[in-house]
């Protein structure tokens, strides 16, 4: 504890009454850190590329310059990109070190790539599982360029839950070996099917047991027979997993959260998936990292949908910090 200093021992009785309060903070620093740690954490917010999907494939927005379209039109300085918007650049260095750099001139840090068709991880046959694997290399390699973390990845396979499941551990701990030497993580995203499983997601992660393997935890895709990419959650599902059990299971081992979001009411909230709930399980986690917004629905624009996104996850947030520090 410190001790008083002689100016300190001069002072009339009022004055030490009336300064004990400080004199009480400076004898104990560690109130201020306390206080801090109650406050809610900051809320980083990124951009997900499959949310303009429909502007860049009618070619009203180029993928080239998804970077300035998310922090220009948006006000994102994080973005996750989709690799099928650039499978003629893929082994292209000087493409890649372009984006980067027109990125970083931007101020916007490229967090990750999310893969599809490269071929099934998790197909039982040896052969075709490792020719998928090699499939992956050369956005692991893309990813190191640009300077993300991660790449995402799919967990499918022709086969029983369980031998999908052996193949995705074999497969990953192969990938995984080779973006450890890039610095890249490999990260599974629940995309329907047996990944629409959080347990089973969740056993894979144990399983492979690697530093640079984790999970990217979507609000939607929980059907568990749903054709990939249906825009319309429950339209063809047969079965479908508790979406919020499934979040609650693989957020201990997400580098990455993505924010789905489809219809939203006159209130601004999301009437498929319940933010509050969602970003509660976020928060009680301890996830420190980005929320990715992935807007997919109607009948709002794309440009409309994203910031009805963006709103809801910054008034949810905030709610839900006020709300802690009042308990």
């Amino acid at each position: 504890m410190k001790t008083l200093t002689a100016f300190q021992k001069k002072l009339s009785p009022l004055a030490l009454l009336i300064l004990l309060p400080w004199f009480i903070n400076q004898c104990n620093p560690k109130t201020e850190d306390a206080n801090m740690t109650e406050n809610p954490k900051e809320l980083k917010l990124s951009l997900a590329q499959w949310s303009i999907h429909r502007s860049i494939e009618n070619g009203t927005l180029k993928a080239k310059d998804f970077a300035a379209i998310a922090k220009n039109d948006f006000g994102f300085s994080a973005v996750e990109y989709v690799n099928g918007f650039y499978r003629d650049h893929a082994t292209d260095e000087a493409f890649w070190k372009k984006m980067r750099a027109t990125a970083d001139s931007l101020g916007v840090k490229s967090l990750l790539i999310m893969v599809d068709e490269e071929g099934d991880l998790g197909n039982p046959n040896a052969d075709e599982r490792n020719k998928a694997v090699e499939n992956h290399y050369k956005w692991v390699d893309a990813a190191n360029i640009l300077g993300c973390h991660s790449i995402r990845i799919n967990a499918f396979g022709d086969g029983s839950k369980e031998e999908v499941q052996i193949a995705m551990v074999d497969a990953l701990k192969q990938l995984c070996t080779y973006a450890a030497v890039k610095n890249i993580n490999v990260l599974i995203e629940n995309h329907g099917l047996y990944s629409a499983d959080g347990k089973w997601v969740a056993e894979i992660m144990q399983q492979v047991n690697m530093t640079n393997v984790g999970t990217l935890p979507d609000f939607g895709n929980w059907c568990l027979s749903h054709k990939w990419g249906s825009t319309q959650p429950g339209k063809e599902c047969t079965e479908v997993y508790d979406r919020y059990q499934g979040v609650a299971e693989t957020l201990p081992f997400a580098q990455g959260v993505s924010a789905k979001s489809y219809t939203f009411n006159e209130q601004g909230e999301e009437i498929v998936i319940d933010y509050s709930k969602m970003l509660k399980l976020v928060k009680d986690s301890g996830f420190d990292g980005y929320i990715g917004i992935e807007y997919e629905g109607e009948p709002l624009s794309e440009p409309d949908g994203i910031r009805a996104t963006k709103a809801l996850l910054e008034k949810t947030w905030e709610r839900l910090g006020h709300e802690k520090s009042l308990q």
